[in-house]
């Protein structure tokens, strides 16, 4: 790509419009058909599609998390913007292997037909996108399936099997039963990855699930939603990477002694009830202590920290309670751990 004063001097005496063109001309030559994968070292990595919850965030869009371990990619849940930050930071869509689901809250699936066909259509697949959830992940494909049916039967019929081979649209679900507690489900395994469920707390949704991933002696857990859970602490334990969702109890109450105030129920009904089944950033921090896990990264970051200070409050007492390296995650947030090794290193693609 053209470097700074490269391309300041190809743009000099350019109308407003003709330097328009030259600006895209050289970014779609520079971006198109390339994969941020090419750059990364065998491990896994742990890449935050989507870092925030049902808020409305300007830097965390709905839970999303990408894992490459290898040659191989999978996205464990689907909240709105997911795929379009995975294609942002030029991860190839058409690659995704697996779509992993921790529980049906909308917020975790509401970006899974965008997910299935943004794959579908970027690498011409023959073959539905696989979906693993506990019980129930039938009832989710099958929705999104025929929500998205027109649209596929329109790509199709519009760019033909060389982009849209019809046998690729849409998804397949692939259901397991929730484990009981104290139990680990193997539910996935390719190339030396190794994904198994495990049962979080998060009443009165019932199932609910985290991840772990074993690969090439890394491990990551990926909490799902949860209270503070002995058993997600019981197989955390050790690992590399602990990426765990949390809501400050703090930061909710006076959302909703405001909302009391101002004599809006429903929030204050919504504010007072989502506090029983999240953990706190404190909480989060003890389980990740006592697990004796490498790093800490939050995701499913309740509420949204859209004004100075707020991160600095979502974060009191964390320090105090982990001495490990924490980092509280945005959109595009990436963990790297290398095969065979004990390296933990962050980057941030977005």
């Amino acid at each position: 790509m053209l470097s700074g004063l490269g391309l300041s001097l190809l743009l000099q005496g350019c109308s407003p419009s003709d330097m328009g063109g030259v600006i895209i001309e050289k970014a779609a030559e520079a971006r198109i058909g390339q994969s941020m994968t090419n750059e990364l070292e065998d491990g896994l990595h742990i890449i935050l599609c989507g870092a925030g919850g049902p808020m409305p965030d300007p830097k965390r869009s709905g839970p999303c998390v990408a894992v490459i371990a290898g040659e191989t990619l999978i996205t464990i849940d689907a909240g709105s913007g997911g795929a379009r930050n995975l294609a942002a930071m030029q991860f190839p869509l058409g690659e995704i292997q697996a779509q992993f689901l921790t529980h049906y809250h909308s917020d975790h699936i509401d970006g899974l037909g965008e997910m299935a066909m943004m794959r579908w259509v970027n690498a011409a697949n023959t073959a539905p996108l696989p979906v693993y959830g506990p019980q129930g992940v039938e009832n989710v494909v099958k929705g999104f399936n025929l929500s998205y049916g027109a649209d596929a039967q329109y790509r199709h019929a519009h760019h033909s099997d060389l982009v849209a081979p019809l046998s690729g649209k849409g998804m397949t679900a692939h259901s397991f039963t929730a484990p009981a507690e104290g139990q680990l489900l193997t539910v996935y395994e390719k190339d030396g990855l190794a994904v198994s469920a495990f049962a979080v707390d998060h009443e009165p949704v019932n199932p609910a699930v985290g991840y772990r991933l074993d690969y090439k002696d890394r491990s990551v857990v990926i909490s799902g939603d949860t209270a503070k859970s002995a058993n997600l602490e019981r197989f955390s334990e050790g690992a590399d990477l602990l990426v765990h969702e949390a809501l400050s109890r703090e930061m909710v109450g006076i959302m909703e002694a405001a909302s009391k105030k101002n004599d809006v129920a429903i929030l204050e009904k919504i504010f007072f009830d989502i506090t029983d089944y999240h953990a706190s950033p404190v909480e989060v921090a003890e389980t990740a202590r006592d697990a004796r896990v490498g790093h800490l990264m939050y995701y499913h970051i309740v509420p949204a920290l859209v004004a100075p200070g707020m991160e600095s409050l979502y974060l009191k007492g964390v320090s105090d309670t982990f001495d490990g390296p924490v980092t509280l995650g945005e959109d595009g947030s990436m963990i790297s751990l290398p095969a065979n090794s004990k390296k933990i290193a962050s980057d941030t693609l977005m």
